[in-house]
């Protein structure tokens, strides 16, 4: 029996969600990740609208296999999981929608998790995250943040090769694979913005590692000719103005400079480049690498028509289960990890920033 018991909460629709995926990923015949799956919590899908709505019927079925052959019990509420039997650790696993995070990491605390691990941004606004960070240090709970990046193998070669040459300047590309006529739908549901959805995982490395906050930016300066900023319609007919793209170089007090890029449609990997002090790229670092192909070739064999970014990710989200789970089994510091007090300190430099970018590019 494992040492940990997993409640997943938020698991959305198969091939799309990361909840969906992160519930593979555990149940892997070969998973070394130090958990069992025994709860879903699934609001929406088990709701009678959510039945009836797209990756309702794909849900259902995923729901009616797990039931019947892993035993796993599913609950449209975190207050509807059974309480904890002799002593096991249970971690809360998190990957709904931002804005309903804050209630249901308050709930997962209520039901005696340990610990919890919180997808990115983790929630809406600094306040609300910061409120979360105050309930769980009452609760003696340690939060972990699902920014994969920062484990990332692509990052730390970045780093060690800027490390070695000194006077070199690095930008982190982050690159998703929508296509520009999906753009509006894409805007709506992720509509805290791409600071604080896709390019976070570059800020949490910009704060872990570059010694960025909010409070010691000295100087943002956007690539005008890189960026794009767009105000489009979403499915429900409300307007959303984010960017489409994203580049920009901050400076900080103390001198250290690092550059994020990040384009909703530039393709499926992220990327690390290195250039000297004229803009002549020297060397560039991709995730994913020649050493990942077989293992996301398997993903990609096991379960076909997901969203690529999952195959592409699927080893540093294994390493982030991997160490959050085998550290709370065996009571030990978990290596590497990104922390609530991390993601706090992001999402104050994502809302800094966006305005600030935004007005660089009308």
């Amino acid at each position: 029996m494992s040492a940990v018991s997993v409640v997943l909460v938020g698991c959305g629709a198969p091939l799309k969600s990361m909840g969906w995926y992160h519930a593979t990923q555990i149940l892997h015949k070969d998973s070394k990740i130090a958990a069992r799956l025994d709860f879903i919590v699934e609001p929406w899908f088990m709701s009678e609208a959510g039945k009836s709505s797209a990756g309702g019927a794909e849900f259902a079925e995923f729901r009616k296999d797990l039931e019947t052959t892993k035993g796993i019990q599913f609950f449209s509420r975190v207050e509807d999981v059974p309480p904890i039997v002799d002593g096991v650790k249970r971690l809360a696993i998190i990957s709904a929608r931002t804005s309903d995070n804050p209630s249901l990491f308050a709930k997962c605390l209520d039901i005696g998790c340990h610990a919890i691990f919180l997808e990115k941004p983790g929630a809406p606004s600094v306040a609300e995250l910061e409120l979360m960070k105050t309930k769980a240090d009452e609760f003696g709970v340690s939060v972990f943040m699902g920014f994969n990046k920062n484990v990332s193998k692509f990052v730390s070669k970045t780093r060690a090769y800027a490390k070695s040459h000194p006077g070199t300047n690095v930008t982190f590309l982050h690159n998703n694979n929508y296509n520009e006529s999906g753009l509006n739908e894409c805007f709506e549901r992720n509509a805290e913005g791409m600071l604080k959805n896709m390019a976070i995982h570059e800020l949490a490395i910009a704060v872990t590692f570059y010694g960025v906050t909010a409070d010691n930016i000295a100087s943002v300066v956007a690539d005008k000719d890189f960026s794009q900023c767009l105000t489009l319609e979403g499915p429900s007919g409300r307007t959303f103005t984010d960017f489409g793209r994203i580049k920009f170089t901050i400076t900080t007090k103390d001198g250290n400079e690092v550059s994020i890029a990040a384009d909703r449609c530039g393709g499926d990997d992220s990327v690390g480049i290195v250039t000297d002090g004229e803009g002549n790229e020297l060397v560039r670092f991709t995730m994913p690498d020649d050493e990942d192909a077989p293992s996301i070739k398997d993903a990609e064999e096991r379960i076909a028509g997901a969203m690529p970014y999952f195959y592409v990710q699927s080893p540093d989200y294994q390493t982030l289960k991997e160490r959050v789970a085998n550290a709370i089994a065996n009571s030990e510091p978990v290596e590497g990890v990104a922390t609530i007090e991390v993601a706090i300190e992001t999402l104050k430099v994502a809302e800094y920033l966006t305005p600030i970018l935004m007005e660089q590019l009308e």
